[in-house]
């Protein structure tokens, strides 16, 4: 039995033919991003219409695309997948500020541009009377009130009967008026002949 001695050549040759399949991560072109800034900026800024968003907006769209330069596909465009990122975090944010106007509205209060240290306050008040509710009955409002589900898609995804629902959404409901000490004011009824 003859033994085969492997060459350094020969180690070289196999792992160069096992890494031909593999893809390659380029590594970051620092003056390529730094030309697609100002392309970045213009549509940051076409889109929310406030120069500090838009440069929030940049920003976090450079650090989410730093932080996965290794996913970026290899033969895909710079500029194609970062103003996709852009975008991507431009939607996220609406959502998250829709929910927040959501949140506070559920707690009967509007939307403010500015919102003073009483209103910060109160905000910070109701969540903490809402954080105090047991997780059922959180679980029930943020699904309704904020997420905006029908009883019946809330019944699904919590996998219990409509009606349960509605008796323990208005329960839920109860406890937070009470919880924050607020009493609700209810229609005049009308008699009916």
């Amino acid at each position: 039995m003859r033994r085969v001695r492997h060459t350094h050549t020969d180690a070289l040759a196999n792992s160069a033919k096992r890494n031909a399949f593999r893809p390659k991560t380029r590594m970051i072109d620092d003056q390529q991003l730094r030309e697609l800034l100002p392309r970045l900026r213009r549509f940051a800024l076409s889109l929310s219409r406030e120069p500090a968003c838009a440069d929030d907006l940049v920003q976090a769209t450079m650090e989410r695309a730093l932080s996965r330069w290794g996913s970026k596909r290899a033969d895909g465009e710079l500029r194609a997948w970062l103003f996709s990122i852009l975008y991507r975090q431009f939607l996220d944010g609406q959502r998250r500020a829709k929910r927040h106007a959501q949140l506070l509205a559920l707690f009967g209060r509007e939307e403010a541009s500015a919102p003073s240290p009483e209103q910060h306050w109160e905000t910070q008040a109701t969540l903490h009377v809402f954080n105090q509710l047991p997780d059922e009955q959180r679980a029930l409002i943020l699904l309704v009130s904020v997420e905006g589900l029908s009883y019946q898609q809330t019944a699904e995804t919590l996998g219990i009967p409509i009606g349960t629902v509605m008796s323990r959404l208005s329960r839920a409901r109860q406890a937070l008026r009470d919880l924050s000490g607020e009493t609700p004011t209810r229609p005049a009824m009308r008699r009916l002949k």
